[in-house]
């Protein structure tokens, strides 16, 4: 059981870390740097992607009397951007590849200086006793985002580039059956908490956060559907690996895992009409032009 414990957060970091390296290798010469070219583009996506949520997310807590267990997990949740998935649930509702890759590269690469900047204000914000040196908030990101994207990026740009984007989707299939492996053992191990945190309002504060993020990002989005949907996914979609592994370094107890998992689950829920309506409105307006 001792042996499980240690192996199923390693099993989370890998199978993120797998969906990252898939996102490198699809990604074409151009992406990487297609959002850092364009300093309109980038602070747009900086301000729904890494501060929006994290002011959303201090209001809704400040408004909502839900545990310190929750008010953790929620914050933990809102300072963790970049969630491996965000790039194709992108490209299915509209997003342009260039515009889409470039995003996530972008918000990858400055979560190494957002999330521990969020982390020491938060800490002194509430006072707390947590632990946020930016050396092991980094770390976190470097392992899980940085370090699996600039695999990905090496084999899908240089080594072999045919062959990295026919495997690209093979690597995404491989890593999501490994996500489910890692998250099964971790719900039925804070099941309880979970079930706990349903009916004292944490639902609704997170799915107001989850909302709130949504809009954010489809109004800085710009003219086109696909681009306002791309920032609204990136917006509302958090990383679990990296909030999990900071409650971890932080000696978090059940109740802030339960958080962040039911974290996850709301704003999946809540962005399920959202979905829809996006899909109608593309099917309704037809193509978007691509190289905008």
């Amino acid at each position: 059981m001792e042996l499980l414990k240690q192996l199923v957060p390693l099993l989370l970091t890998f199978s993120l870390a797998l969906l990252v390296v898939a996102v490198g290798a699809a990604s074409t010469r151009g992406d990487l740097l297609y959002v850092f070219r364009r300093p309109a583009l980038l602070a747009k996506a900086l301000l729904a992607v890494s501060v929006i949520p994290v002011l959303v997310a201090i209001a809704v807590i400040a408004v909502f009397p839900v545990s310190h267990a929750t008010r953790a997990g929620i914050m933990l949740m809102a300072i963790s951007p970049v969630p491996p998935l965000v790039p194709g649930k992108m490209m299915k509702f509209g997003g342009r590849n260039d515009y889409a890759y470039g995003l996530y590269n972008a918000m990858a690469a400055l979560s190494v200086i957002t999330v521990p900047l969020w982390g020491i204000i938060l800490t002194h914000l509430y006072a707390a006793h947590a632990i946020f040196p930016p050396a092991v908030v980094a770390s976190n990101v470097f392992i899980g985002v940085v370090i699996p994207l600039v695999i990905g990026l090496l084999f899908g740009r240089w080594l072999a580039p045919e062959r990295a984007r026919r495997a690209a989707p093979v690597i995404v299939k491989i890593a999501m059956a490994l996500v489910i492996l890692a998250f099964v053992p971790i719900i039925l191990g804070v099941w309880p908490e979970l079930t706990g945190l349903v009916g004292d309002g944490t639902i609704v504060a997170m799915a107001v956060i989850a909302v709130l993020a949504l809009l954010g990002g489809h109004l800085l989005g710009g003219p086109l559907l696909g681009d306002r949907a791309t920032l609204a996914f990136a917006a509302a979609m958090r990383h679990p690996g990296i909030a999990l592994a900071l409650a971890g370094a932080n000696h978090g107890d059940k109740s802030i895992s339960a958080a962040v998992l039911l974290f996850i689950l709301v704003g999946m829920i809540v962005m399920m009409p959202y979905q829809a309506w996006i899909k109608r409105r593309l099917a309704a307006e037809g193509p978007a032009p691509s190289g905008a």
